[in-house]
Order: structure tokens, then C-alpha cells, then sequence
């Protein structure tokens, strides 16, 4: 009997690890003050706490990059209006290369502030909001959506305020300091009495607040609690400290790279041997030399260092949104590339005012420890019209991102610019061992022109991609690089100059080396024009979708000939089939009942696939198993697919409403009703989840969840095809 037990336990173990409804964050509610006037504002405090390994997507960035945006509606009444949309409070930040665009994120903990005028003593604040999280341990995805209140049992409100309104006090210590909203829509607010403020005006038109806070954990607790004050303020901590150190310290290498870079321009390298001779003939000693030369280059690195504080004062996380998504900077961006790429193909010269100059050397000349600062202020006025357009780069580059990110990056960029001056100070010696200026001091210039020009596009690109203006699509800008970078081979190997060129009499060794290197690159490229992925670029290139001639699409949709071809055929053409696509031209349904009679009208089994608009990880299915052949002949010629998105707002009809038995809410949307299917039919409530079924909803082998092994995907179906054909009459 006990080894019964134990298989039974075992068992119920592995079910219960299966499937299950899983809960990665729970949600609490508090208030920045209990007691209020009526006239007075209070914040409305969401607390989050995340599941270790678990993250939940912020508001604060483009709702239309692709992950599911978490909604909160405010509900009409008349005891209050809202002031100001709601705000995240300190969210990390991360570029993903799937998506094509940078998302804002929690893990840990997360809070939302949303703050209120009271307008009545007996407050009613009611609204729903919905959300996701997502996990990268085992590739989860879950939606979920709940419901919130805020009444006089938290916020007790007094009288009328006195004509001098009093602000909500600070929030005590163990709340979040506000972030600054993004710009979301409004949909509906409650009525005004007196209209106080602009915002209060525009808002008592609305039906609903609508803001997007993005994919987050679990059902949320049906009344208000305090967070815990360690566990928030330890999130403050956190969230200003975590900016991905990885990404920074590579961002401040290329910086330094591009020092290095900026030392070997015809503005630069010939002023290393005079600077140092000034500080040899100078200085009444060599240890004065060698004091002057390090005060010389720490002024260098605290010129730039500065710029870079500057900028980040300007452009740091509150406008990173506004800088990479809105086609205003990421325009003005591209031309400024344009101007730079220009200026080093030697069309123009970028310098500064003669006068302005003729000062500061000025001040260069009266000599002691002030005139060593403004030497070094002189040589990056000198040099700019060479440094000029390097610097520009990396502040563009980090003006989107981090506070820290410009100040960081100049701080490289100056550490590789000043070493060579104070080395070469502290060992002259080292001088003889320079190689002469020349010619190929001008071919860096040129060639970093070339590369300008290519980062140009990305900026064009970002305005493109946003504002689907279809200017750039994935072929043209493969195509321009293709252009650009042949172009700067042929001059690598002398077959195109410029103007300021010197004849060049032979190719040498290293020179020819970078061809080659220019040239593999040019052969890189050529396939993505015609559909190949090209991993290595994501990041840099507009997204696969935009590619008007996909080769690789193109052959699966006309391959495998006539058989193949009629294998695809659907019963008839799919519910939702205007707004639901299926990758790589599969054929399915996106409505369960109509996948259910087209598999018993043929006899095929019925691919399952619980999938969302916003779950990355069922893009990466996609992408890296599903694009298989091996895998798309077998849900092609297999199968019948059914693509039941568990996020997707599309209002049900209303002969196809219901009140779901599991949470006794009614569920009006496609979204909904799958996700309530999901769980009631599998106890399971996470994304992606693929399940192999019949006709008759009986399930033919386990379901299998994220998984990106081609062949374990393959043996599933394989599986699941074979209990089909043991258990039905019909064979395929």
C-alpha cells in the first residue's frame, strides 16, 4: 500500500507543478494622508509586492511597443475629480531587441500614485484596473484584472478647507517620492463641482482614466493595506541604484573607445608633442612637469565631465520617454548625424567664434596652475571641429537613457582623450616612438564620417517605426547601410577620395585589414533584405514585420506543393481574422468553437495555443521554435490552430457574455473569456501554453508550456498525433 502512496503523492506533486494559478505579486492600497477637507488633494497610493524573478512593466513608455499595458479606470462620481494622470515611482529601464524599443519595468516591489481632489464628504473612489506579469526563469506571461476601492472607511473627510488650501503633507518615509507622469488617455472622469484647475476642466468631460501602468502580478487584496515601510523604502534604494551596470560599463568603453578614436584626428594627434613641450620647457623641474601634466589632464576630464552633467540635468530620466519615442528629437538627432557625417567627409569645418577662442587662449598664457586649466580648455575649443561631432554622438546616445549615462560617457570619453597628453608629459621619451602625422589622419575622420552617416538612420528609423510613417522599412535601411558601408571599403582600399585625401601610393597592412572587415559586413547585410533575421543587428534595425519582401515567408506559404497546400485549408474563413494574424503563414482560428467543428469536420486534432498581445515570450516561441520546418509541417499539415490571446480587449457580443464560476465577474471581452477558459478548464493562468486536444476538448497529451527546444516541441506533437490516431477512427 505505502508504494501506492508514494506513486500517488508523486503524482498529485507533478500536477500541482503543472498546473497551477499562480499569484507573483499582490497588490495593497494606502493613502499619503487618512484625513482631508473637502476641497483638498490626497494621493491614492498602489503598492505592489513582485515574487522574486518576477517583473511588472511600468506606464511610462510607448503603449503601442507591444507588451500589455496595465489599464486603471476610474469610475464616475461625483465626491471627487482627479488631478493629473497617475505616476510610477522610480522604474528601471531595458532595451528589448524582440519588441524593438525600450519598456520601463518593477521587480520587487512597485508603487502607482494617482492624486484626488475631494469634492463631497462621503468619497467613493472605484475603478478597475488590469495588468501582467511576466517571468524569465520558465517564460511565463499571465494577465490579470481586479478591482479597487477607496471610501471615508480610508480617507476620513471634514468640512470645507480654508481659503488657503493646504498641500497633502509629504508622505511619510516609507513612501516613494512621485516620478513624472507620461501622457495616457483619458476616457472618463467624474463630475466637477467648481472647476478648480485646467486639468479638473478638461477631465470632468471624460468618461474614464484611462492610464497604462504595464503587465504586473496577481489578484489584487479587496481592501486597503499598509505597506510595509522597510520593504518600500528599501525599494527607493533599489529602483535609483539598479541601472543595469552591465549596459553602463559597455555604454563607457565605446565612450573611451571613441577617445582613443577622437586622439588619432588631424585636430588632435599633432598637438600631443607641442603640449607636451610645453610642459618640458616649463616647469623648473620634472616632478613640476609631471604635477602640471596630471593637473592637465584631470581639467580635460573635468571639462568634459561637466558637459556631461550639464546634459544630464537637461535630458536625464524624466524626458528619456519624450527623446526616444516622440519624432521631434529623434529628427533633429538625424540631422544633427547628417551635419556631423558631412563635416567629416570635409564639406565644412565645425568650429567655434575666432574671439571666443582668442580669450581663452588668453587666459591660457598668464601661466601658474590657472593657466594649465584654460590650456586644456583651449585644446577642446581647438579640437572641436574634429571632437565636436564624436562628443555629440555620445550625448545623443545617452541623453535617452539614465541620468548617470552622459555623465558616465563623457567621463570615458575624457579619460581616453587626457591619458596620452599626461603620459606623454610624465615620459617625453615616448614622443620618438609617435608615428608622423600625415594622410591617414584625415582617412579616420572620413571613415568615422561613413559610420556617422549609418547611426544616422536609426533615428529616422525610431520617428518611422513610432509614427508608422512607412519612410523606413526594414529592406531600405538594410539597403542604405548595404550602401554606405561598400562605400567606405572601396575607400579603405583608395578607390574613392575626397578633397582633403592625400594620393595614396600603396594599401597599408592594417588598412587592408579593415576592408576586409567592411566588406564582411557588406555580405552580412545582404541576406536581411530578403528576410534573414540577423540577430547580431536587432537592435539596431527597424523590425522583421516591415520587410515588404520575405523570402523566407514567401517559400512557406508556397511550399510543399499541392498536398501541403490543401492540408492548410481551413473549413471556412476564421471569426477575428481581420484583426489576428498567425506567424510564419499558418492558417487557424482565434475562436475556439469554430477550431472545434473544423477539427471534427477533417479529423485532425487541435493545436491550442494560449498566447497574448504582450507576452514576449510567446513572440520567442514564435520566433525561434515555431519558425522550424520541422515544426511548422506539423502544425501546418497536423493540426487545426487555434490562437485564443488571453489579453485582448475586442468586446464580446452580448449573446456571448457570461459570468465565469470561477471569480463570479462577467466577462465581456475576448481577453477574458479565454483567460477564465484557461483557468477553468486547466488550472493554469500563465502564458505561453500549448495544449493538444480533440474535438471534444479531451486532452490527448500533457500541455507543455515555454520551452525552446525545438525537438521537445517536435516529440509534443509527434505525441500528441499519435493519441489522437489511437484513440479516433478517423486517420489523417
Amino acid at each position: 500500500m505505502r508504494p501506492v502512496l508514494t506513486v500517488l503523492l508523486c503524482w498529485l506533486l507533478a500536477v500541482a507543478a503543472q498546473a497551477q494559478i499562480l499569484k507573483p505579486a499582490t497588490w495593497s492600497y494606502d493613502v499619503s494622508k487618512k484625513q482631508v477637507a473637502v476641497g483638498e488633494e490626497v494621493e491614492l497610493i498602489f503598492n505592489v509586492r513582485i515574487d522574486k524573478d518576477w517583473y511588472l512593466y511600468s506606464s511610462d513608455f510607448d503603449p503601442e511597443l507591444g507588451p500589455m499595458v496595465t489599464e486603471f479606470k476610474f469610475a464616475k462620481d461625483p465626491s471627487y475629480e482627479l488631478v493629473g494622470k497617475i505616476v510610477p515611482v522610480h522604474p528601471k529601464k531595458k532595451y528589448d531587441d524582440l519588441w524593438g524599443g525600450e519598456y520601463t519595468y518593477f521587480t520587487g516591489t512597485a508603487q502607482f500614485r494617482q492624486k484626488i481632489r475631494v469634492l463631497q464628504p462621503d468619497l467613493q473612489v472605484k475603478g478597475t484596473y488590469e495588468y501582467q506579469v511576466c517571468t524569465d526563469v520558465d517564460g511565463k506571461c499571465i494577465p490579470f484584472d481586479d478591482e479597487f476601492s477607496f471610501t471615508n472607511k480610508q480617507i476620513t473627510v471634514t468640512g470645507a478647507a480654508q481659503p488657503s488650501k493646504t498641500q497633502a503633507p509629504p508622505v511619510p518615509a516609507q513612501k516613494m517620492p512621485a516620478a513624472t507622469p507620461q501622457q495616457t488617455n483619458q476616457d472618463d472622469a467624474p463630475d466637477a463641482a467648481p472647476a478648480v484647475t485646467e486639468e479638473s476642466a478638461a477631465a470632468e468631460t471624460q468618461d474614464t482614466v484611462t492610464q497604462t501602468v504595464a503587465p504586473l502580478a496577481d489578484t489584487v487584496a479587496g481592501t486597503a493595506v499598509s505597506a510595509a515601510p522597510a520593504t518600500l523604502a528599501a525599494s527607493v534604494a533599489m529602483s535609483e541604484a539598479n541601472i543595469n551596470s552591465g549596459s553602463l560599463w559597455a555604454f563607457m568603453l565605446v565612450a573611451f573607445g571613441s577617445g582613443l578614436v577622437a586622439l588619432l584626428t588631424p585636430c588632435v594627434f599633432p598637438m600631443v608633442p607641442m603640449t607636451v613641450s610645453f610642459f618640458t620647457g616649463s616647469s623648473s623641474s620634472r616632478g613640476q612637469a609631471i604635477i602640471k601634466a596630471l593637473f592637465y589632464g584631470l581639467s580635460i576630464i573635468a571639462i568634459y565631465t561637466i558637459i556631461g552633467t550639464v546634459v544630464a540635468r537637461l535630458f536625464g530620466a524624466d524626458g528619456a520617454n519624450f527623446l526616444s519615442t516622440h519624432w521631434l528629437p529623434n529628427l533633429l538627432f538625424f540631422f544633427v548625424f547628417i551635419i556631423f557625417a558631412m563635416s567629416f567627409f570635409g564639406l565644412f569645418e565645425i568650429t567655434l567664434p575666432s574671439s571666443f577662442l582668442t580669450k581663452v587662449d588668453a587666459q591660457a598664457d598668464k601661466g601658474g596652475w590657472i593657466g594649465v586649466f584654460f590650456m586644456a580648455f583651449t585644446l577642446a575649443l581647438v579640437s572641436f571641429s574634429c571632437t565636436g561631432p564624436i562628443v555629440g554622438s555620445i550625448l545623443v546616445a545617452s541623453a535617452g537613457g539614465e541620468t548617470i549615462r552622459p555623465i558616465a560617457g563623457m567621463f570615458g570619453f575624457s579619460l581616453a582623450f587626457a591619458l596620452p597628453f599626461t603620459l606623454f608629459a610624465i615620459f617625453p621619451s615616448w614622443l620618438s616612438g609617435l608615428p608622423k602625422s600625415g594622410g591617414w589622419l584625415n582617412a579616420v575622420k572620413v571613415v568615422l564620417g561613413f559610420i556617422e552617416l549609418a547611426l544616422a538612420l536609426k533615428f529616422l528609423s525610431i520617428a518611422d517605426q513610432v509614427y508608422h510613417w512607412g519612410i523606413l522599412d526594414r529592406e531600405v535601411y538594410i539597403a542604405l547601410w548595404v550602401v554606405i558601408f561598400t562605400l567606405m571599403g572601396f575607400y579603405l582600399l583608395g578607390k574613392l577620395k575626397f578633397s582633403h585625401d592625400s594620393d595614396l601610393k600603396y594599401i597599408s597592412v592594417p588598412r587592408l585589414f579593415l576592408a576586409i572587415a567592411t566588406f564582411a559586413f557588406v555580405v552580412y547585410l545582404v541576406p536581411g533584405m530578403f528576410g534573414a533575421p540577423l540577430k547580431a543587428l536587432s537592435g539596431y534595425l527597424p523590425p522583421q514585420s516591415s520587410n515588404d519582401f520575405d523570402l523566407n515567408t514567401i517559400i512557406r506559404q508556397n511550399g510543399g506543393g499541392g498536398a501541403a497546400a490543401s492540408a492548410s485549408e481551413l473549413c471556412d474563413p476564421p471569426k477575428y481574422g481581420d484583426i489576428f494574424e498567425l506567424p510564419h503563414g499558418l492558417k487557424g482560428y482565434f475562436d475556439l468553437e469554430q477550431a472545434k467543428k473544423c477539427a471534427a469536420a477533417q479529423g485532425k486534432p487541435i493545436f491550442i495555443d494560449f498566447t497574448g498581445h504582450g507576452c514576449v515570450n510567446c513572440r520567442e516561441m514564435e520566433a525561434n521554435v515555431w519558425s522550424d520546418p520541422a515544426v511548422l509541417q506539423r502544425l501546418r499539415d497536423n493540426y487545426i490552430i487555434a490562437a485564443l490571446y488571453v489579453d485582448d480587449k475586442t468586446e464580446l457580443p452580448q449573446n456571448e457574455r457570461y459570468t465565469s464560476t470561477y471569480d463570479q465577474k462577467e466577462k465581456t471581452t475576448i481577453g477574458k473569456k479565454y483567460a477564465d477558459y484557461q483557468i477553468t478548464k486547466f488550472n493554469v493562468n500563465a502564458q505561453p501554453y500549448y495544449v493538444l486536444m480533440d474535438a471534444q476538448e479531451d486532452v490527448l497529451v500533457t500541455p507543455i508550456a515555454y520551452d525552446l527546444s525545438v525537438n521537445n516541441f517536435v516529440q509534443f506533437l509527434d505525441a500528441g498525433l499519435a493519441a489522437y490516431k489511437a484513440t479516433h477512427d478517423k486517420v489523417q
